[in-house]
């Protein structure tokens, strides 16, 4: 084998240390090197076991061809049989790659299909690399495998890596368990072995008004809000402070009773807990969005309450209220105040450098649409819609969404300058080789610790960076902020103490026996 020269960072060997001898958890902010750390621990464990495998897992294809390509660059090209498996691969040929491959490239679903199917077993695997591990909960296919390797590997190890693995303890000593996690490693952006290599977070909450105009709609959503709110609490359904989460787990509570018993009582629920959840989804739209979003909202179910979809839709659309909220958003003389805070933004930053470089994130595809096409009416802006493959609907019709193709090739424009900004949905969140960019604005915040931190961690890396984000006073713009920052307060207080208690395990021992 030839010998490799690579110079990782100090925390980077630290790191590394830690995982020769523990199934660890890696969790370090996006742009700090966890493929390194990964890359290193892999010529680790294949020198210390040549006739065994590396099996390196990643939740997408695009996610799992980057990890491929950056192996492969930076190993010669004879230094071991890198593969790399897709959905594409068909599983015997799968089976027949296994048998000779050294390193293997997956998504998580094709190795998790080949078990079950026997195809191989894990028993010869001297590293099982997890990458955003976070997903690591429920039945997700990495449960399948690391449950599998951890009955069946002769020499194991497992290295487990994401910049945010979870929002509270419970989540996070989850993924550890599944993993079977027994150390933990975690930096931060103000890690002072991590500072020296990262460059300045330029970070600005910009708020704006909630128009007066807009209020009268929202007044009028939520009248008939509280009042289904008050008719679950007196088929005594629903206790409690109402939220879209606890509605959702409402629903699934009672989808799963009614399942088991019919009861007219449950019935009137689900159908009172399904328009409740609607009104809340007009709100968000209304306070968050835009009003075009708003409006083909409000059209959509129109629509379905034309073509008899729902009795319960039906109803709601011929409430006067409803239908008021929405002949007065169709009077509305001026899109959603942040829309034009943005434009302001973006048009300043371009002023500023003309080489600029943006990605904007937008919770909805309606959003997006409308934020492309107010910004491209600016000089200089060249901005494209970065979303999902679904199909989705619309005010101007359907889009297709973007195969992983078409990804790719807009993420090269990108690259190019062709286009200078993304306007994205949570699809550019995670995982993607997206480059440095010279500015992230949330258009809205996110009430999640892991999508925050992941969307942020798109700036400020090989150069100075700008992170912005916009909020609407008053509305739940407000509070998704401080539940954001709350989690990821949380979720960093959770990991210290998880770290804690693997590094004294006699004292954690003790204190069950208490």
């Amino acid at each position: 084998m030839k010998e490799l020269s690579l110079t990782p960072r100090a925390y980077q060997s630290s790191i590394l240390e830690t995982c020769k001898e523990n199934d660890c958890l890696v969790v370090l902010p996006t742009g700090t090197g966890k493929t390194l750390i990964a890359l290193m621990l892999t010529i680790h464990r294949f020198k210390s076991f040549p006739l065994q495998k590396i099996l390196i897992l990643a939740p997408t294809k695009p996610l799992i061809e980057q990890h491929y390509d950056s192996f492969k660059k930076n190993l010669p090209s004879d230094w071991a049989d890198m593969q790399l498996f897709t959905g594409k691969t068909p599983s015997t040929k799968r089976k027949e790659i296994w048998e000779t491959a050294e390193f293997i490239f997956s998504t998580p679903q094709c190795i998790a299909n080949d078990i079950k199917k026997e195809l191989y077993k894990l028993s010869d695997v001297s590293l099982l690399i997890v990458d955003e591990c976070h997903r690591c909960l429920k039945n997700y296919a990495y449960n399948e495998i690391a449950k599998r390797y951890k009955s069946q590997a002769t020499n194991q190890r497992i290295l487990a890596l994401t910049a945010s693995p979870g929002g509270d303890k419970i989540t996070i000593q989850e993924v550890c368990k599944n993993l079977g996690i027994k150390a933990v490693e975690i930096r931060t952006r103000e890690s002072p072995d991590v500072t020296p290599y990262l460059q300045d977070l330029e970070f600005e909450k910009i708020e704006v008004n909630f128009p007066p105009s807009f209020l009268e709609i929202k007044i009028l959503l939520e009248t008939i809000y509280n009042r289904k709110i008050s008719e679950l609490k007196h088929r005594g359904i629903f206790f409690g402070q109402p939220s879209k989460t606890m509605l959702l787990k409402t629903q699934g509570r009672l989808i799963q009773e009614i399942k088991k018993k019919k009861d007219l009582n449950k019935l009137l629920a689900m159908s009172a807990t399904a328009t409740a959840l609607k009104i809340s989804h007009a709100l968000i739209l209304l306070e968050t969005q835009t009003v075009s979003s708003f409006i083909a909202y409000m059209k959509d179910l129109f629509q379905q309450a034309a073509e008899k979809k729902s009795r319960g839709v039906e109803r709601l659309t011929k409430s006067p209220e409803f239908t008021k909220a929405f002949s007065l958003a169709l009077t509305l003389e001026q899109e959603h105040p942040k829309l034009q805070k943005l434009k302001e933004l973006v048009k300043t930053q371009f002023e500023n450098d003309p080489k600029s470089k943006i990605i904007i994130f937008a919770q909805y595809r309606e959003t997006v649409r409308t934020i492309s096409e107010e910004l491209n009416k600016i000089p200089q802006v060249k901005a494209d819609n970065f979303v999902g493959q679904a199909i989705k609907e619309h005010a101007k019709g359907k889009t297709t969404g973007l195969k992983q193709k078409e990804q790719k090739a807009m993420i090269e424009k990108f690259k190019l300058g062709e286009i200078n900004i993304l306007v994205a949905t949570s699809i550019a969140e995670e995982g993607l080789d997206i480059p440095e960019v010279s500015e992230v604005i949330f258009y809205e915040p996110i009430p999640s610790a892991i999508r925050s931190i992941q969307r942020r961690g798109r700036t400020a890396r090989l150069s100075k960076g700008k992170l912005k984000i916009l909020v609407t006073k008053q509305t739940l713009d407000e509070t998704f902020y401080y539940v954001a920052q709350n989690k990821e307060r949380k979720m960093h207080s959770a990991i210290g103490q998880i770290k804690k208690d693997f590094e004294n395990p006699i004292k954690e021992y003790q204190e069950t026996l208490l």
